[in-house]
């Protein structure tokens, strides 16, 4: 989902490139069926309780896909995204570190 985001944003072809080195040279987490499942029962939670609609409900998607699938790893999180992972951190604790 990480790499997802960074090519959709990469402009340039260094950032593409970039992207692509973090590929090949780090590994890959994926989300699980129970990280896609639970993602879906929270995100239908957070709708119902912040009323989060269309497009701001598909980017908090795909971060909560990313912070679930950290969380199953074990991994710490690692954004400069604030708003949204302490969002999804007040539903599911995470190993969060802000930038």
């Amino acid at each position: 989902v990480v790499l997802a985001e960074l090519s959709r944003g990469a402009t340039k072809s260094s950032e593409q490139e970039f992207v692509e080195r973090l590929a090949r040279n780090h590994p890959i987490l994926t989300p699980t069926e129970n990280n896609w499942l639970e993602s879906g029962r929270l995100l239908s939670k957070i709708r119902v309780d912040k009323g989060f609609h269309g497009e701001k409900l598909r980017d908090l998607h795909f971060d909560l896909l990313i912070a679930l699938t950290a969380r199953s790893a074990g991994a710490r999180l690692v954004t400069s995204d604030r708003a949204d992972f302490e969002l999804i951190a007040s539903y599911r604790r995470l190993q969060l570190e802000i930038w």
